[in-house]
């Protein structure tokens, strides 16, 4: 790489550098204070969650960040003539935006394996966390009061002492709507925390059960599960890897395929035997049911997949078209440049991200092709840009 490009690619990866980690820094503690009120975390948990959620934050300060290093470097190198300079050395002007050309692919790269790798492992590390964080709310409250009551799920748990993590003489009583209330005592019980079915199972020994309707009676073990006191977020999509979501995508399809063959051997049977009826009974109508669900499921995961390329790929469209923009205006200051820039950016290419996406859900659009208007309406101006510095 020539001495020029050194120097240029330096600077963009020092003003980079800094202003990426002010913004990521500034961003956390939102990001802190958000899981913390949603969570009810104390201090421990939450410098404990602290370094998962830089990276959850990394997809979305990069490409703005990008956008203000080639705007700060740019019109810098312009406003002191260097671009003119170089031009009368001969110095093609591309050759000067090469540095940011292969920042910002790199960086669309780096952004793709954040939202695919990084960011589900550091999700689920959160998750757990908060789940650790729960148990010990849940045990302290069991310790300090004896009981726990949540009235909006309908369950409470008294205990007579608490043994590190051991519940000691335990009662626990659901109430089921029409159904009776489940009351349960033990001698000990445990918790274990299912955080994928957002429930807490009490593992209890030497228990007696009533369950009106099912059960009752003595036994020597006994696990009974009821909802966590304080919901951990679900899974989403954006939190699995492409390889995970493309494995429910084929779950879907099998299970898509199997009913229709059922949906057409009952179908075939009941007009075997003359039964018309049987084509408008419920589980028949279930199968449609069923196939809609499946279908909006299908479109959310794969929009997901596409969206994540797409959004990644901004980062080398966002280049593109601030350094150009930035050396056409390089009298301007830098923070100018870069609001004359991002402002279209924020009310035009994100606008139509999010309008491509919530159609790609819908299944009105295909996500393969609808996800990538955005950057190629962005690539359009940045040609134009390019063209422009290019010849003048």
């Amino acid at each position: 790489m020539r001495l020029l490009q050194r120097y240029i690619l330096i600077e963009l990866v020092r003003t980079f550098g800094f202003l990426l980690t002010v913004l990521t820094v500034l961003l956390v503690f939102v990001g802190v204070i958000r899981e913390a009120s949603e969570s009810g975390l104390g201090p421990m948990q939450i410098v404990q969650i602290l370094p998962f959620i830089i990276p959850s934050l990394l997809p979305f300060t990069i490409p703005a960040t990008l956008l203000l290093s080639v705007c700060v470097v740019y019109g810098r190198v312009a406003a002191d003539h260097e671009v003119t300079a170089a031009k009368s050395a001969g110095i093609s002007v591309m050759s000067l935006l090469f540095p940011a050309f292969l920042l910002g692919g790199v960086m669309s790269i780096c952004s793709m394996w954040l939202t695919d790798q990084v960011i589900p492992w550091a999700v689920g590390n959160i998750q757990q966390t908060i789940a650790m964080a729960l148990e010990d709310i849940l045990i302290d409250r069991l310790r300090a009061s004896h009981q726990v009551n949540d009235r909006d799920r309908g369950f409470s748990i008294t205990v007579m002492e608490v043994r590190g993590k051991t519940l000691i003489q335990p009662c626990f009583r659901l109430a089921r709507e029409g159904r009776g209330n489940v009351t349960i005592q033990a001698e000990t019980a445990t918790l274990e925390f299912d955080l994928d079915r957002q429930e807490v199972i009490l593992h209890m020994e030497r228990a007696n059960v009533d369950i009106p309707g099912e059960r009752q009676g003595y036994f020597e073990k006994e696990d009974m599960p009821f909802p966590l006191p304080n919901s951990v977020p679900p899974t989403k999509p954006r939190h699995l890897s492409i390889s995970k979501i493309r494995g429910n995508l084929e779950d879907l399809r099998v299970g898509f395929h199997d009913r229709r063959h059922r949906q057409d051997a009952e179908m075939a049977m009941a007009l075997l035997v003359n039964n018309p009826e049987r084509l408008w009974q419920d589980d028949m109508q279930d199968f449609e049911y069923r196939d809609n669900i499946d279908r909006t499921l299908a479109a959310k995961l794969d929009t997901e997949i596409y969206s994540r390329m797409a959004m990644s790929m901004s980062c080398l469209v966002f280049v593109l078209l601030g350094s150009p923009f930035a050396i056409i205006q390089a009298r301007r200051q830098f923070l100018t440049s870069f609001m004359m820039c991002f402002f279209p950016i924020l009310v035009g290419y994100y606008p139509l991200m999010l309008l491509m996406m919530n159609q790609s859900k819908a299944g009105v659009l295909n996500p393969m092709w609808a996800m990538w208007i955005p950057n190629l309406v962005a690539m359009v101006f940045a040609i134009l840009a390019l063209r422009r510095v290019r010849m003048y």
